[in-house]
């Protein structure tokens, strides 16, 4: 098991980032939180969870070991793949996860996508148990609502984090802002990744 990446970050993209460790470049699945912490040319370390399939051997990348714990235990319930993990953990951190679990927050679990209502039931059940108590202070799982108003400023923190000038970034920021209050309006909560995908292509054609 790889337990961590530690060294200079070469590149980034919208869900990885390479990290250069003994001279290789390590590329590491990370969520749009964690890629936004990250600069090019800076000491980086990140947590990590290595998923072995006949076909591939893919790193996954944390901001610490506790989400990468909890990356690990939400794939212990059945349907969930490193995939679906990450995009939990895209959207909710770690105790806000838990207190949705330990609440019954069943809006919570909606709000990532790919998890409908059967299957954020069938979550609630089989992850009781297993994610534990919130290790951080109280209050209210992170849904749709507050994570919607929070798109702006990850987005934001994304696009300067992979290079791009402020003015720049709330540029592309409003381009694909439409599109983030379009989910709010339906009721969803809009997903950073998919903001950020967006923003790049408005700023690869603007160049």
């Amino acid at each position: 098991m790889i337990a961590f990446v530690s060294g200079p970050v070469a590149a980034l993209a919208p869900d990885t980032a390479v990290i250069e460790v003994g001279g290789v470049g390590m590329a590491v699945l990370c969520t749009p939180n964690t890629i936004s912490t990250l600069r090019i040319g800076q000491q980086a370390k990140l947590a990590t969870s290595l998923v072995v399939r006949e076909e591939s051997l893919t790193l996954y990348g944390f901001a610490d070991d506790d989400e990468r714990q909890v990356f690990e235990l939400l794939q212990t319930a059945s349907g969930v793949g490193p995939r679906l993990a990450q995009a939990m953990l895209a959207v909710h951190d770690p105790d806000a996860l838990r207190r949705a679990v330990s609440t019954g927050d069943e809006k919570a679990l909606t709000a990532v996508p790919g998890i409908g209502k059967k299957g954020a039931q069938r979550l609630l059940l089989e992850l009781k148990d297993r994610l534990g108590d919130p290790v951080g202070p109280g209050g209210p799982a992170r849904s749709g609502a507050s994570a919607a108003g929070s798109w702006r400023e990850q987005l934001l923190a994304a696009l300067v984090g992979l290079g791009y000038a402020a003015r720049e970034a709330e540029e592309a920021m409003e381009t694909v802002a439409p599109q983030a209050e379009a989910v709010t309006a339906d009721g969803g909560t809009p997903q950073v990744g998919q903001l950020l995908r967006a923003a790049l292509q408005s700023l690869n054609r603007a160049r």
